[in-house]
């Protein structure tokens, strides 16, 4: 029988071959002799369909296998993983993709290092791979955004050329991107010409940048001319990274030009753009330039945070502008922008190189009302700029302004006296604190007693000492140390002693100052056996002694003509791992000096800040 297409009919009762869905195939795994003919074992498995591809021909990555393969590197279940997964793949007949290997790159980046040694394995030990310009462009990303070392990077770029792998404009973006780091763009720029490449604007920001980062700012700008040129344009993150690094070269003329082309390119500037522009015409003297571009800024919109205030601030003080910046200080407090040491510091400045620190006191006093933490601030610059009488009269100022004072702002305050001798001053204001209901703490003790120590008010210190002892705020270690200290600097030693030995019974532990001011002491008083026995129990009660403490033992056994004890001491310092300083050396050319004998004396080159009292 014929069917209609001319082709015979099958019988019915014909049974026809069935064509499977899968097609296997087998390899012999083993051949056994017999008396009947060799046995035969076949392994047979599924033959691995074709890998699937995409509309445009390349191969699709396998999911299962990049997670698979991602799996058994991630997780290894024998020393060897590498090794594991060539197995893996051996065993099921299946060959990676260029595309999956650079998935695997990806699933295995956040380990770096196993990330590249996979790269590097497959190539090697994997039968019939190759690595293609993306899985390169994969390693190299990595690299960049780990921040590796680029020698790294170069060694990539040798094996791609060894193999004869063409890179692609991402290629070439990536290595630029790692430029000033190793990565030269000049060698990027010779690979793009080798592979046939057309730089683009991505290519050439990222170029600029690279010079900027380098610090190579004018060719930075010829990079920008040639974009300019070309009609590309930069981003706003771009254009402000090629301002700040113009405005800090000095390139004003060029940053002038940079920021027209930006608003004519229709890339609005932000706040960060106009405080770098306002920075570099304070610091040119251009003060029609800076507070135009203020005045711009305003009117964009662009909130007017901290540094932006500071940033005007700072232009107005070098241009000794007083009324202006004054104006702008106080538009920046009622617009509760809080300024802080930054800003007090440059008012402070040109107010008081102008000679109107007045000017101060008037807006604080045009106030109904203060703010703590612009006090506080204010506080912290007149007493570290020594302008210790205007901060006694802030001090006084801040209750009628409704804040409250505290004992930290009077220990600022105490502090900056004493650094000064003001102890007339400090004596005047202690009184007027305790009399504020404000209870002295230990650091205020503390400071007062070293400040009258400071000048030789013996009396004072002691009499405030016993004031601490009766009272609940008792001395610590820095309380004694500096009523020591006082004792001993005006000849009172033994009260000094005295008191140190009082200090042990009340169960305080002498520290390396303590040690240190009385051992100068005696020795100064001419009982040198004191000060090494006191030397000597230092080091029995576990208490390691400074290069301070050896260069005031060395100078008391040398005024004394003890050479071969300081000499011995000397050594012992030595081998303590204790750097001598210009102290050390000054004493050791005494030392020569008397013995009449060589010793050899490396000098540093460099004085240190150390010297031989540590508390004077």
């Amino acid at each position: 029988a014929h069917s209609g297409t001319g082709r015979p009919e099958a019988p019915p009762d014909a049974q026809m071959p069935r064509r499977l869905g899968t097609t296997y195939s087998g390899r012999i795994a083993a051949a056994t002799p017999s008396p009947s003919g060799p046995s035969i074992t076949v392994t047979v498995s599924p033959t691995p369909p074709p890998t699937p591809l995409d509309p445009r021909g390349y191969p699709l990555p396998r999911r299962h296998l990049i997670c698979a393969a991602a799996g058994i590197l991630r997780f290894p279940a024998s020393p060897t993983p590498l090794v594991d997964l060539a197995d893996y793949l051996r065993d099921r007949r299946l060959t990676l993709t260029a595309s999956e290997a650079s998935e695997i790159v990806k699933a295995l980046s956040p380990d770096p290092a196993l990330a590249l040694a996979f790269f590097r394995f497959a190539p090697a030990s994997l039968p019939g791979f190759r690595h293609d310009a993306f899985s390169y462009n994969r390693i190299l990303a990595l690299l960049f955004r780990t921040r590796a070392d680029p020698s790294e990077a170069l060694r990539i770029v040798s094996e791609m050329e060894r193999d004869g792998v063409a890179g692609n404009i991402s290629t070439v973006n990536l290595l630029v991107g790692m430029g000033g780091g190793g990565v030269e763009v000049t060698k990027c720029l010779e690979l793009a010409m080798k592979w046939g490449l057309r730089l683009n604007g991505y290519t050439y920001k990222c170029i600029l940048q690279a010079h900027l980062r380098s610090r190579e700012v004018s060719k930075g700008f010829e990079v920008y001319e040639e974009m300019r040129r070309k009609g590309y344009r930069l981003d706003i993150f771009a254009y402000n990274m090629l301002l700040d690094a113009l405005a800090k070269s000095g390139m004003v003329d060029q940053a002038y030009q940079v920021f027209e082309d930006m608003k004519q390119k229709y890339c609005e500037p932000d706040a960060y753009t106009y405080t770098i522009l306002i920075r570099m015409s304070g610091r040119a003297g251009k003060t029609s330039k800076f507070l135009s571009f203020f005045d711009e800024m305003v009117s964009k919109g662009c909130a007017l945070n901290l540094i932006a205030y500071n940033t005007l601030i700072e232009a107005l003080g070098k241009n000794k502008m007083v009324d202006k910046l004054i104006f702008v200080l106080s538009k920046m407090i009622e617009s509760d922008c809080q300024p802080n040491q930054f800003t007090y510091s440059i008012t402070l400045d040109i107010l008081a190189t102008e000679g109107q620190l007045h000017r101060l006191n008037e807006m604080w006093n045009s106030y109904e009302t203060g703010d703590m933490d612009a006090f506080v601030s204010m506080l912290e610059v007149l007493c570290n700029s020594g302008k210790t009488l205007e901060a006694i009269d802030l001090l006084h100022m801040m209750p009628a302004k409704g804040v409250a004072t505290d004992v930290s702002m009077y220990n600022m305050v105490f502090s900056a006296l004493g650094k000064l001798k003001q102890v007339s001053f400090i004596t005047s204001l202690f009184d007027k604190m305790k009399a504020n209901g404000i209870a002295p703490d230990l650091f205020t003790y503390n400071i007062v007693i070293s400040s009258y120590g400071r000048v030789g008010l013996v009396g004072k210190a002691s009499g405030l000492f016993e004031e601490m002892n009766a009272s609940s705020c008792k001395p610590d270690v820095i309380t004694y140390n500096s009523l020591i200290n006082c004792l001993g600097k005006n000849r009172d030693l033994d009260e000094a002693h005295m008191l140190f030995k009082e200090m042990q019974e009340k169960g305080y532990d002498p520290d390396v100052f303590t040690y240190s001011i009385l051992i100068e002491c005696f020795g100064k008083s001419n009982k040198v056996d004191m000060a090494c026995s006191l030397f000597a129990d230092m080091i029995a009660e576990g208490c390691i002694p400074n290069v301070v403490t050896y260069n005031i033992l060395l100078d008391c056994l040398e005024r004394h003509g003890k050479t071969a004890e300081a000499h011995k001491h000397y050594e012992t310092m030595k081998q303590q791992g204790l750097t001598p300083d210009s102290i050390t050396y000054s004493i050791l050319e005494r030392l020569e000096t008397r013995s009449q004998r060589t010793v050899r004396i490396r000098k540093p080159a460099r004085a240190t800040s150390w010297v031989v009292s540590p508390l004077r």
